[in-house]
């Protein structure tokens, strides 16, 4: 069942993305190489707290940190832990708040110091995705106008799409209905209509779309070893448009 928010949901919600707006943006700060993933992780949990809010992933279905880091291969779940960052990494943080009930949710992916010219593009291939993506989010549409226009984003510059995650609505839950995939045919699927709010979030592959999870049950890496990135916001549909929540 996709829940329509009303305007005092909607306005939690954006207290929630407000914090995790601010906490991409000094995080984005502290990314250089060296830098333990644990020390970003130690990083978020002081911000979120003195902001008012709680981390949404910290032991949500057991996983054991406030953010998730995933770096290089690693495509989405990442768990931070003593991997320092090396020059030449990207590294994908997401991160998730809860005010009040209501959450937000949004993820980037970073360059650690320089970084070759095909990781680059792949950051920024995926950064447009999502733009691409968001641009299809519009009162009137359909759900799958979405992934479609993700994929043709991705697909026209010979990278590729993950199958097996995808986005999702949010609201009191951190994942509701529906699933937002990054992939598929426009013109099926839910209408969008005002109240909808959802976490688009693509992730792309340098190479094949495969992916597997590691033993710690939460890593996801690519199954040809190739970077992937990720990049995520929180949107909805209101009487003004089409609103992202954790974007400035």
């Amino acid at each position: 069942m996709i829940l329509l928010k009303s305007e005092r949901e909607l306005e939690l919600i954006r207290r929630a993305c407000g914090i995790v707006r601010e906490l991409l943006e000094r995080l984005a700060g502290q990314i250089r190489p060296g830098i333990r993933t644990l020390d970003l992780d130690m990083k978020a949990y002081e911000i979120i707290k003195t902001r008012g809010g709680e981390s949404a992933f910290k032991g949500y279905r057991g996983f054991p940190a406030h953010i998730c880091t995933s770096v290089n291969e690693e495509v989405v779940h990442g768990i931070p832990g003593e991997r320092r960052l090396e020059e030449g990494d990207i590294v994908g943080v997401d991160v998730g708040v809860r005010v009040e009930g209501y959450h937000g949710d949004a993820a980037r992916t970073f360059a650690v110091g320089k970084i070759g010219k095909s990781a680059q593009l792949l950051i920024e291939v995926t950064r447009e995705s999502l733009r691409e993506g968001i641009g299809r989010f519009r009162a009137g549409g359909r759900l799958s106008d979405i992934g479609a226009a993700v994929q043709g984003y991705v697909e026209a510059h010979e990278f590729s799409v993950v199958r097996e995650f995808v986005g999702h609505g949010i609201g009191r839950d951190l994942h509701e209905d529906p699933q937002v995939p990054n992939f598929g045919e426009p013109g099926t699927g839910p209408r969008l209509v005002e109240g909808m709010t959802l976490a688009i979030e693509p992730m792309v592959n340098m190479g094949k779309p495969d992916v597997r999870v590691l033993e710690d049950q939460w890593t996801v890496v690519t199954c040809d070893g190739m970077l992937s990135a990720h990049f995520e916001d929180t949107v909805a549909l209101t009487e003004r448009g089409t609103e992202v929540l954790t974007n400035a």
